[in-house]
């Protein structure tokens, strides 16, 4: 007996109709902007200054003297509920990739500036006690959190972990994490103060959808006839292919950085997808020539949502996890050092004078400066 197919499951899914609105979102973001803006003069008394070109950047710089502070905090979103999903269908645990991918949330906007992540800190805010008398779950979360930490290098400081009944769901999770570091020596802050033509863009690869998408993905698997189990091809679940742990980039920008390399900038893809290659405020056109392989489960997913390619590559990160400015002539060593530490890289395009867009040649999409609107 087969299931019965779900009414309208041919019909186009947008992250929108997802319950995902950025139109909605980014104001907000831009009025704490503005707000949080009028405290950096705090720093001067007690000697320090902001990084003001960090305002508006993944992570914030404070100038400290003989380096650079950089912090950010970042949740993980829903991926959990993809987890706990999979894990009543399989008998499974997913929480140590779970950890890996609230870790990558941190690190993967702190490296951007140029930082050296120096510690983790973790908030677990679950929907009451019980969560944690679970002790498969808790254990898979605890053991992923430490080796994520010793993949990128990192002291785990302590965190928080609240029941907070009423505010998170009865069952679930809502999982943070902050991450400090540094900036050492001071040539390595990256916030585009040198980006400019002539920069080729290095793009490194994802490992699936990372933590962005995720409201898209259960969405479209209410309406697949047998939902997270769905086979994708190679040998994957839809549920499996949604849960691979997001790679942690901080292992390619510290070889960089050892191997004197300096980007000149930095984008984590993630949410708004490509659109985040628009990310500094400069007026300059980002071509690109070369797009590299789609995972999996975006090429699933963007095949059964019915998504146009200006709507995928604008929403999810389709197979690119993070893009580096580099000058032309290192471009080729990035790559290499890339691959060398399992992470496939590509020389994707190049930055160039005229207006503010990218342009991915390939599939004849554009994205204007209005379609980004973090600032």
């Amino acid at each position: 007996m087969t299931a019965a197919t779900p009414p309208n499951a041919n019909a186009p899914l947008t992250y929108d109709q997802a319950g995902v609105n950025y139109d909605l979102i980014d104001p907000l973001k831009v009025a704490a902007q503005r707000a949080a803006a009028e405290t950096g003069s705090h720093l001067l008394s007690h000697g320090f200054s902001e990084v003001l070109a960090s305002r508006g950047e993944s992570a914030y710089v404070v100038d400290v003297g003989p380096m650079y502070l950089a912090s950010i905090v970042e949740c993980l979103g829903t991926k959990t509920l993809v987890a706990d999903d999979m894990a009543k269908l399989t008998g499974k645990s997913y929480y140590d990739s779970i950890a890996q991918d609230t870790i990558a949330m941190a690190v993967n906007d702190l490296i951007t500036v140029g930082a050296t992540p120096l510690v983790v800190q973790a908030y677990w805010a679950a929907g009451g006690s019980d969560w944690f008398a679970d002790k498969v779950r808790a254990n898979a979360l605890v053991a992923g959190w430490k080796k994520a930490c010793d993949v990128c290098n990192v002291a785990w400081g302590g965190g928080e972990t609240p029941a907070l009944a009423g505010i998170v769901a009865d069952g679930r999770v809502d999982l943070a994490s902050s991450c400090t570091g540094i900036i050492s020596p001071k040539a390595r802050l990256s916030v585009g103060d040198k980006l400019g033509a002539g920069d080729a863009i290095v793009m490194l690869a994802s490992s699936g959808i990372h933590a962005n998408g995720l409201s898209l993905a259960r969405k479209l698997a209410e309406r697949l006839p047998l939902g997270y189990l769905t086979d994708i091809g190679q040998g994957l679940t839809f549920g499996d292919a949604l849960l691979a742990p997001t790679t942690l980039y901080s292992p390619v920008t510290e070889a960089l950085a050892a191997a004197g390399i300096y980007p000149h900038y930095c984008a984590n893809v993630t949410g708004h997808g490509w659109r985040k290659l628009l990310r500094h405020p400069k007026t300059l056109t980002y071509r690109i020539t070369a797009v590299p392989d789609k995972t999996a489960v975006l090429a699933f997913m963007q095949q059964e949502c019915g998504l146009d390619d200006h709507e995928a590559y604008g929403t999810l990160n389709m197979g690119a996890g993070f893009a580096l400015y580099v000058a032309a002539d290192q471009a080729q060593r990035v790559v290499d050092i890339a691959q060398g530490l399992g992470i496939p890289a590509l020389i994707a395009g190049r930055v160039e004078e005229g207006p503010k867009q990218v342009i991915i040649e390939p599939l004849d999409v554009v994205y204007g400066a209005e379609e980004l609107q973090l600032r």
